[in-house]
């Protein structure tokens, strides 16, 4: 099939650190009651999110619209997850229920393929502000994420498991970097896809006045991106062996 001519030996790597970090943490979400459950829809969102890089029909540009979606839903319930381990960490009480934040997650990935499906076919543009958006987010609440990932640790660093969190927290920088660095290229429009979007419309970028910072920058992003699935994978299997 012609799409394979685009999947890489480090893109399957990806997926299938996506695929162990997942597994694991619904290993922990069963096991756990509640306490786990934002954490493992997040991570299984965010597996479902690189796997679309395998998917046959990534050129269709409604699909990679949801995919972008879903890779902000995925952050965003990976957050309030590590909010309530905290919170759990402080006062050893869990809210709410695993239906609801099913529901609750299932609820906003339909209501946002419905927006986009009844709206007009996102263009390359449209595309391009939609994945800002995701990686901005990612940005901002990896941040949040590690700060939180620091409080757990000091509640819980007399605890056998703590090392498992200095790990996330290597993680989370990780996965700064990688979305820091494709944000950096986006803001300043020397994302691959802008520059290519702008040649074919006639205009001009001042792209190849800065090689240097666009080959750093994408250096980064595509290191990022396969250190994060590995640290992210490397940190559940850690915090498994560590909680068994």
């Amino acid at each position: 099939m012609e799409f394979l001519h685009n999947v890489t030996i480090v893109t399957i790597v990806e997926v299938f650190f996506w695929l162990i970090a997942a597994i694991i943490s619904i290993y922990f979400s069963i096991g756990n009651a509640r306490l786990w459950t934002s954490i493992a829809i997040g991570f299984c969102l965010i597996f479902f999110s690189q796997v679309y890089a395998l998917n046959p029909f990534s050129m269709y540009h409604h699909l990679a619209a949801i995919h972008y979606v879903i890779s902000t839903i995925a952050i965003i319930v990976l957050t309030f997850g590590f909010r309530e381990y905290y919170l759990f960490t402080r006062t050893l009480e869990i809210t709410g229920s695993k239906r609801t934040v099913a529901i609750l997650t299932v609820g906003a990935i339909a209501l946002s393929a419905l927006l986009i499906y009844t709206n007009p076919p996102p263009s390359d543009y449209v595309l391009r502000q939609i994945r800002m958006i995701d990686n901005a987010n990612w940005v901002f609440l990896s941040i949040v994420n590690f700060d939180m990932i620091l409080k757990i640790y000091r509640q819980i660093k007399d605890s056998p498991i703590s090392g498992g969190f200095i790990a996330f927290g290597v993680a989370f920088v990780c996965l700064f970097l990688w979305k820091g660095s494709a944000l950096y290229l986006q803001v300043y429009q020397w994302d691959p896809e802008w520059v290519d979007l702008i040649e074919f419309l006639g205009g001009a970028s001042n792209a190849a006045d800065f090689p240097g910072r666009i080959a750093f920058s994408m250096s980064v992003h595509q290191a990022m991106s396969l250190v994060s699935a590995m640290t992210v994978g490397g940190s559940f299997i850690y915090l498994w062996r560590l909680m068994r």
